[in-house]
């Protein structure tokens, strides 16, 4: 039986064209997807914007996809790490040295879950599949501006 479009819809969404299903680390492909998609952005109203929009887009199509999967949060869902590179990017200078590090620090927090990230990924719905990679984010993001400002 073939599924109704807004079943694959949220598919495609939340699997970044499907690119989730591609290999043995979509978190990783995730966030470089979302670190090209957002490289053109400037620090500004527009980076901003954008960022709320994928966070926005990220609660709900994640967790209707995981229903339409089957699964509480199946590995090729990476629209939560595309908000959460979001996340670990915004205000950042558009220089390759600094999202870099963004890039490195949110994979790490992102893997190790730190507080409170481990207790969100425990809620249920698009908001524990995206809630510890924005948590995972915010502390790449405030280590890399004491970085810049202190540097």
């Amino acid at each position: 039986m073939k599924r109704p479009f807004s079943h694959r819809l949220v598919v495609v969404i939340a699997t970044g064209g499907y690119l989730g299903y591609i290999g043995p680390a979509p978190g990783t492909l995730g966030s470089l997807l979302g670190l090209f998609l957002l490289w053109p952005l400037s620090p500004g109203t527009t980076q901003v914007l954008v960022t709320l929009v994928l966070i926005g887009v990220g609660l709900v199509v994640a967790g209707r996809a995981a229903k339409v999967m089957g699964a509480q949060d199946p590995s090729a869902i990476i629209i939560d790490e595309i908000a959460g590179i979001a996340v670990a990017t915004a205000l950042l200078p558009p220089r390759v040295l600094e999202r870099a590090v963004a890039f490195v620090l949110f994979r790490l927090f992102d893997i190790t879950k730190p507080f409170p990230a481990r207790q969100l990924e425990r809620l249920s719905g698009g908001l524990g599949i995206v809630g510890d990679d924005l948590i995972a984010g915010l502390y790449a993001n405030l280590l890399v501006q004491v970085w810049l400002f202190i540097s």
